[in-house]
């Protein structure tokens, strides 16, 4: 008697399933390696990996990451900071802007000598109150201005300011001297 249609239908049908789930498991499954070929085995012996080789670590399907610290990381002045003074504070000072910069950061202000305490009560410009993103660095000078040297001691994570010597400005040359100091041999 001839197969009907429903049974044939029915017989494909489970035929395809089963051919999908062997091409499925089969393709997951690793083939031994062939005849002849070398057998590495690495238990009971340290692997090391050339100096030249960059360590990563996988994170997801696509995504390698080096296992080395950022430069913000090695050297902490080098970290992007962005600074927003809330302006609910009235009567900010430059020493509480740059402690407000400097939260979170790892430094801390030094004890203020008579000059940096001057610094320190400056009222903050309003251009200051917002900045960013920059470099830590940058930031810290930004606030204090061109008058003055950041110096950074990193042992005790401590953050100062040095008034930069004034220019010493030549003395100014009136006309007439300078025609005079020409005619003297």
């Amino acid at each position: 008697m001839p197969p009907t249609s429903s049974l044939a239908a029915a017989r494909f049908g489970l035929a395809g399933y089963l051919t999908t789930v062997l091409a499925l498991v089969g393709g997951c499954a690793s083939s031994p390696p062939p005849p002849g070929a070398p057998v590495v085995s690495t238990e009971g012996s340290a692997t090391h990996a050339p100096a030249d080789w960059i360590r990563v670590v996988r994170y997801g399907r696509y995504t390698l990451v080096e296992l080395v610290p950022t430069a913000e990381q090695r050297n902490l002045l080098e970290q992007v900071v962005e600074v927003s003074i809330p302006s609910s504070a009235e009567a900010v000072t430059v020493g509480e802007g740059l402690r407000h910069v400097l939260r979170h950061t790892g430094y801390r202000l030094c004890e203020a000598s008579p000059a940096e305490a001057a610094l320190f009560r400056l009222p903050l410009p309003a251009a200051h109150r917002h900045l960013g993103p920059l470099i830590l660095r940058e930031a810290l000078l930004t606030l204090a201005g061109p008058a003055w040297e950041l110096q950074v001691d990193d042992v005790r994570r401590v953050v100062c300011f040095v008034q930069r010597p004034a220019e010493v400005a030549p003395p100014p040359v009136s006309p007439g001297s300078a025609d005079d100091a020409e005619a003297q041999p």
